[in-house]
């Protein structure tokens, strides 16, 4: 499948004599969605009024994870800076937008070389496992609490997981694991550019009782200046190569590094509590989601602690953000007393019912949603040990 990065009207048929039938799209978060979904694409052509730079970062995201397929940029004046700008950022070519005859050779071209990378003509790329985000607009509503314990049950169903701690200041995934790392987000720095799975195994603290990795936030507040959207972007990508599931922690604002993690995200799973700063605050999220384009059917959206009796009800909040709310959490004394423990819930105490509405969460509106099969998971070590 050929994919056409382009505002201008009627470009599909401007360009239909060398590229065929297309997919049409407008921005680069679409492209990056639409690669996701089909992994059998194979070609990129990005139209002349894209801004360069947004271009360049678009293929420098997608070439560590997906090095077969091409980029082919085109311009209405070819220049000798955006020429070199373009590829060093990784595209195949770049061609004059009316050159009908000189686009359709860069695209035979572009495709012979995407064959033998693949090994053979034909060849399936491996597949890309999902990203799904966690966000809330507002702290203290469970969101750590729900991604290290989402994280944890997809780990414990036999699926390579690996949660990201993208709360760069002040991230809490670490200690919530009761885990030591000795990397970061931060070490992902220095191989920008050239992160691949080699490198990014070196970035992972490992659970041992679930079988979760985790990539840390850093440990010193003041390195999470450092740390690009580019740098952000690369990193989930390359994981998304690496495992089945990479779940996302992050802080509660739409912060370059946030933004940059829904760009690339499968699913986007938002909470809220029943408090009127909670709601305002989702609600204002989901307006800022509409306005970058995200779609709306890759969100769900769980209310947190959602049996508590503050005069404002389940109902309320439906009204409120004009949204379905996806799972209710309820309450329980059992979630503290097991984030001070540093063991997550659904490894400790899986029949508790906020355990229950977790699995639920990650079952039917994450696993199920990707064709993933729904199987109990097999309880790990941390059992057989009480048990001696």
């Amino acid at each position: 499948m050929t994919i056409l990065w382009d505002n201008e009207p009627g470009a599909s048929e401007r360009y239909h004599f060398a590229l065929g039938d297309v997919l049409l799209l407008g921005s680069a978060p679409l492209v990056h969605r639409a690669l996701d979904d089909d992994q059998h694409a194979d070609l990129v052509v990005i139209g002349p009024l894209v801004h360069i730079d947004e271009a360049s970062m678009l293929v420098e995201s997608v070439r560590a994870s997906r090095p077969e397929v091409g980029f082919i940029l085109l311009r209405h004046r070819l220049d000798v800076t955006t020429m070199g700008q373009a590829l060093r950022s990784g595209f195949r070519e770049v061609i004059a937008s009316d050159d009908a005859p000189a686009l359709s050779d860069a695209v035979r071209r572009s495709r012979d070389l995407t064959a033998k990378l693949a090994g053979h003509h034909g060849a399936v790329a491996t597949p890309q496992g999902r990203i799904v985000t966690v966000f809330s607009a507002k702290g203290g509503v469970g969101k750590t609490t729900l991604s290290t314990n989402l994280a944890t049950h997809l780990a414990l169903s036999g699926l390579r997981t690996v949660l990201v701690d993208l709360d760069l200041s002040f991230g809490d995934v670490s200690i919530s694991l009761q885990l030591l790392p000795t990397s970061s987000v931060h070490d992902a720095v220095g191989m920008h550019g050239h992160l691949d799975s080699e490198g990014l195994a070196q970035l992972v603290t490992h659970h041992e009782p679930s079988g979760l990795d985790i990539i840390a936030a850093p440990t010193d507040p003041s390195l999470a200046d450092r740390i690009s959207a580019h740098v952000v972007t690369e990193l989930l990508r390359v994981a998304a190569a690496s495992y089945d599931f990479v779940i996302v922690d992050t802080p509660p604002s739409f912060t370059e590094h946030v933004l940059a993690a829904c760009d690339v995200s499968s699913l986007l799973v938002l909470i809220a509590t029943l408090d009127i700063p909670a709601v305002k605050n989702l609600k204002l999220a989901l307006e800022t989601l509409d306005a970058i384009g995200s779609p709306r059917d890759s969100r769900v959206i769980v209310l947190n602690r959602a049996d508590v009796k503050v005069g404002l009800r389940p109902e309320d909040v439906v009204q409120a953000i004009g949204a379905p709310i996806a799972v209710s959490v309820p309450a329980s004394n059992t979630v503290p007393a097991s984030v001070n423990r540093g063991v997550p819930l659904v490894l400790e105490s899986p029949r508790d019912p906020v355990s229950v509405a977790i699995r639920e969460i990650a079952d039917t509106h994450i696993r199920a949603r990707f064709g993933g099969p729904v199987e109990e998971p097999q309880r790990r070590s941390l059992f057989s040990r009480r048990s001696r």
